[in-house]
């Protein structure tokens, strides 16, 4: 019997670390990791100790014995990627970084509170005396794992449970919310009061389609932020009185989009869906979800996983057009697609259709406050035209430059030499700024991908500090000059990590603090005044809370 990582895998590596056999890859420092749907385990190899699945973040990790019949696929990845990929005998597991000595008083910036920062954080409070504060523009912490990740995968958002201080820890990492870096501080502020600054606000901005009439399209952005209950959602509420709604782009946001579009609403009921969204999905007329990509089959931009998971949901059938596959060769992505293709319909169920190698030309409103949505092949010919409730649009996304901060246009992404941030004029490498994430790589890879990012990041503060390139002389006075620039920023001072920060900052969105939970978990919290007023998260879980996907 071997071990199967199924999934829910956030691919953070944090089992390569507990295999004594070295048997779990693709690992960081190999090709193909950055890219990895998933990590795989190989049966050949595995011993059956279960280390791995006692360390795994989000439980993905399950004994083969003990797979449901819907996990099976995943048992045949693990082996199918083996036999891909041969074991080497130079392959080993990576080895956690010993404590560091000699670095009392650094003091670090971390700007965004993502997976990316909180990883950073944690490599860098493992070091005793290094001191760390994040910086986060909305009054809640998270990012993309708490906004951005669908309700109905609680076991993704789950994986930030990981993220906790011991005391010693808790002493030296401070939070600030509601403060918007760049607008409310500069980069020259944080650079004056910290040694180093990393920046890991992640890709912030949507890419658009570049067509005519894009004004009637409805960004993913809006989209998730509308069923998360982002604190700055607004009163958007997306059209769903015809049959059908469409969404252009393949990847995982789109999959999700679907699913959640097409999920029987008692399904959602139980997660932490924004409440006004599940009361909008009761009201739904719509019944088909059409998923528009640029691309052929085998260059979609979802993983395998994921289209596993959406055709396992129940009430929802996946469609494909078997001409689609014609020629294409195996993989595991073709393989599920041709199983979609060939499925007998299910009588009541509702309809997500793969259409590919298929663009948006143009889009029109309609009378009846949908779009009229004119298709054609990417290199022109026939054009169609199908009518929709609402497009969504969902591909890709970019980060947003901040003042003061090199930020190069064409990528999206913040110039860097190995998370060390460089002067994209001379390529010269800046003192004290550093990025990891999606702000520093593209929006690629999901929730665990950034460990090792920003790993590396952390790593290079500390050699830098070490080694005396970041000079000693900060100016004092920071607090008073937050609250002077930022009167409605949250400070949440000894959190004992990201579960205790975002209850303590939802406590007060409540209008009232949380009870400590344990005497060693006892966080200082200050609500300066003028904050705005935000909308409350009813219903909402913490990744403590939520008990057991995504990205």
């Amino acid at each position: 019997m071997a071990y199967v990582i199924t999934q829910n895998c956030c691919s953070d590596a944090s089992c390569l670390a507990a295999c004594p056999v070295g048997c779990i890859h693709p690992r960081p420092d190999e090709p193909g990791f950055g890219t990895a749907e998933i990590l795989h385990i190989d049966p050949e190899a595995c011993i059956d100790c279960g280390a791995c699945a006692d360390v795994c973040p989000v439980d993905a990790i399950l004994p083969e014995t003990g797979l449901r019949d819907d996990q099976r696929w995943f048992a045949e990845a693990n082996a199918r990627y083996y036999a891909d990929h041969p074991m080497s005998p130079n392959w080993d597991t990576r080895k956690a970084p010993l404590i560091r000595r000699g670095l009392d008083g650094l003091r670090v910036a971390v700007v965004g509170s993502g997976a990316a920062a909180w990883y950073a954080a944690r490599s860098l409070l493992r070091h005793p005396g290094v001191e760390v504060t994040m910086f986060e523009k909305l009054p809640v912490p998270g990012g993309l794992v708490e906004f951005g990740v669908a309700p109905d995968h609680p076991s993704t958002k789950a994986a930030m449970a990981q993220f906790r201080w011991m005391r010693d820890q808790q002493s030296r990492f401070g939070l600030r919310l509601n403060v918007d870096v760049g607008t409310d501080v500069t980069h020259t502020d944080l650079m004056r009061h910290h040694h180093a600054v990393v920046y890991a606000h992640g890709s912030q901005e949507e890419r658009q389609l570049g067509v005519p009439g894009e004004e009637f399209v409805t960004g993913a952005l809006s989209f998730v932020s509308w069923y998360n209950d982002h604190p700055y959602a607004g009163d958007f509420t997306p059209n769903l009185c015809g049959r059908r709604a469409m969404i252009v782009g393949n990847g995982n946001v789109a999959l999700d989009m679907a699913r959640i579009l097409a999920t029987a609403p008692d399904a959602l009921a139980g997660t932490g869906i924004a409440p006004r969204a599940l009361a909008a999905l009761r009201d739904s007329h719509v019944e088909e979800v059409v998923i528009v990509g640029r691309r052929g089959p085998t260059d979609a931009a979802f993983t395998a996983a994921e289209l596993h998971g959406l055709m396992q949901t129940a009430g929802i059938d996946v469609v494909v057009d078997p001409a689609d596959l014609v020629d294409s060769p195996s993989s595991a992505t073709v393989d599920l697609l041709r199983a979609a293709s060939v499925a007998a319909p299910t009588p009541g169920a509702r309809r997500i259709v793969l259409r590919f190698n298929t663009v948006v030309e143009r889009v029109t409103p309609s009378d009846d406050g949908g779009v009229s949505v004119a298709l054609a092949a990417p290199g022109g010919g026939s054009d169609e035209t199908v009518d929709a409730a609402v497009l969504l649009r969902a591909v890709g996304f970019r980060g947003t430059p901040i003042a003061g901060v090199p930020y190069s246009i064409e990528t999206g992404t913040i110039p860097n030499d190995d998370k060390r941030v460089v002067d994209p004029d001379t390529g010269a490498v800046i003192p004290g700024v550093y990025a990891t994430g999606w702000i520093a790589r593209g929006p690629n890879g999901g929730i665990g991908i950034n460990r090792s990012c920003a790993e590396a990041a952390a790593e290079h503060v500390m050699d830098d500090y070490a080694g005396g390139a970041l000079g000693d002389h900060l100016d004092s006075g920071f607090p008073e000059l937050l609250r002077n620039t930022c009167p409605r920023v949250v400070t949440i001072d000894g959190a004992d990590g990201y579960a205790d920060a975002v209850e303590q900052a939802n406590a007060y969105r409540r209008g009232r603090p949380s009870e400590p939970r344990t005497p060693l978990a006892v966080a200082r919290v200050t609500l300066l005044p003028l904050w705005p007023r935000v909308g409350r998260r009813s219903g909402h879980r913490t990744p403590a809370s939520a008990g057991g996907s995504r990205s």
